[in-house]
């Protein structure tokens, strides 16, 4: 979503604009208010309500680690047992405000972003503006040995706060550190840790034998030339990434840069280096993006409106709001379609594609996908011209227009897991000869943004 800490509320993603879908265009109608709707091959397992202490704040992102999740919220995280997916329950929460709390996972340790100015980084803490200079936002790591009672260690202050966090294993020599790629935005030269020209990322490094000593390493600029700041339609200029998507063993990285989308070079961990670029006219906010396990292709996602617009719906049209297929060729990104759900929404629900990850199915390129109030989407860019949806799942409408929806929608591990704002936590199953073999995939750990092959049954 679009950071409220200094200009408004939601955020920023945006996916799918489509030219062929397996499921015409309001084929299951809007379902009534609280309602869900599924696909015939899709069932929705369970819902475990959000608990006490963050029921009034939302769901955001998902990591995975053995037989647990971990569910970000704006007031804190929750850890989820999901040993029997069916019967997921709550194993703790911790209450610890600082939108919009991505997290990551890696051993004993989580990672959290917080993108929102508070007057200092304990748990306790509470908003206080960005002009402050003694304003605090940044990266905090808890120890979850004990999934029981998570421990606060460490906080980390990076400049503009941390909207994204994307964790970036080691290698070589260097294995005994993981880093941390925070991305920011939305400069202002009245925010004295956050001033024009921003166009960089933070990166911080976890030595994981003393997490304690986590700091920022360096802090490269990604546009050194500026980024894509006067295309007509942009919902902000670029000044930065607003999330970063690695696949580590290949030494690259995809950023969805505000108002470009890029391709970077991570063979050195602590300096990323932009090595192919692109813009588009239809795409407001280049919000998030995802690899196929052969490294070939990305999907870019837009997040017109910044999360709080009703773009599902005829009016907006196919190409915007909408996801972008691009193959990737001679290390160029190549554009070849736009998908987007044809399941026209109300216009009184916020609807754009948001988070996503991929189905595990070896020869097929299919992902699921949260839409927001558009729900979940199944998607199958095998040809990339020809993006089709194969399953989804949604509820009605929120009571009185209201905001809300699914935030992120990933597998893991035979199941479909969705954080939904205001009703915590699904469990969605698809049953289809398309995704089937994905069942026989088990990975350790589920980093989103830190994708691997699955072929080699690791963290993705």
């Amino acid at each position: 979503m679009l950071t409220l800490r200094r200009i408004g509320w939601p955020s920023i993603v945006v996916a799918a604009a489509m030219l062929m879908s397996a499921i015409p265009a309001q084929a299951a109608g809007i379902p009534p208010s609280g309602e869900v709707a599924t696909s015939p091959n899709v069932s929705h397992v369970a819902n475990v309500p959000k608990p006490a202490g963050l029921e009034n704040t939302i769901n955001t992102d998902i990591a995975f680690q053995g037989d647990y999740a971990y569910v970000g919220n704006y007031g804190g995280f929750s850890i989820y047992d999901i040993s029997r997916p069916e019967r997921a329950k709550v194993v703790s929460s911790v209450v610890c405000p600082g939108s919009q709390m991505d997290v990551s996972v890696y051993g004993d340790l989580l990672f959290t972003a917080v993108d929102s100015s508070r007057n200092n980084d304990s748990c306790s803490s509470v908003g206080q503006v960005a002009s402050v200079k003694e304003s605090w936002e940044g990266v905090r790591i808890f120890d979850i040995s004990d999934k029981k009672s998570p421990k606060y260690i460490k906080a980390v202050e990076t400049d503009c706060g941390s909207h994204t966090l994307t964790l970036v294993p080691g290698k070589g020599r260097d294995r005994r550190n993981v880093y941390l790629y925070a991305s920011s935005y939305n400069p202002s030269a009245s925010f004295p840790d956050c001033r024009p020209p921003h166009d960089k990322i933070s990166v911080i490094k976890v030595p994981l034998r003393s997490p304690a000593d986590a700091a920022v390493v360096s802090t490269p600029v990604v546009f050194p030339d500026g980024g894509n700041e006067t295309q007509p339609g942009l919902l902000l200029p670029t000044s930065g990434c607003h999330d970063i998507t690695v696949y580590a063993e290949r030494d690259v990285a995809a950023g969805a840069c505000m108002g470009d989308g890029v391709l970077f070079d991570i063979s050195d961990r602590e300096n990323p280096v932009i090595t192919a670029r692109v813009t588009d006219p239809n795409f407001a906010f280049w919000h998030s993006a995802t690899f196929n396990n052969a490294g070939t292709k990305v999907v870019f996602t837009d997040e017109l409106g910044g999360g709080g617009a009703a773009t599902c719906n005829e009016a907006t049209g196919p190409n915007r709001g909408a996801d972008a297929v691009y193959d990737i060729r001679g290390g160029r990104l190549v554009f070849r379609s736009y998908f987007k759900i044809s399941r026209y929404q109300a216009d009184t629900e916020n609807c754009v594609a948001h988070n996503g990850s991929l189905i595990p199915v070896r020869g097929k390129d299919i992902m699921v996908q949260a839409w927001y109030q558009g729900g979940i989407s199944i998607v199958d860019f095998t040809d990339s011209a020809h993006p089709r949806e194969i399953g989804f799942f949604e509820r009605g409408p929120e009571p009185n227009g209201g905001g809300g929806g699914i935030w992120s929608a990933y597998y893991y591990n035979g199941h479909i897991y969705g954080s939904d704002f205001h009703h915590g936590l699904d469990v969605v199953r698809i049953n289809d000869r398309r995704t089937d073999p994905a069942r026989g995939v088990r990975l350790d750990r589920l980093n989103v943004q830190t994708q691997a092959s699955y072929h080699q049954g690791r963290d993705h």
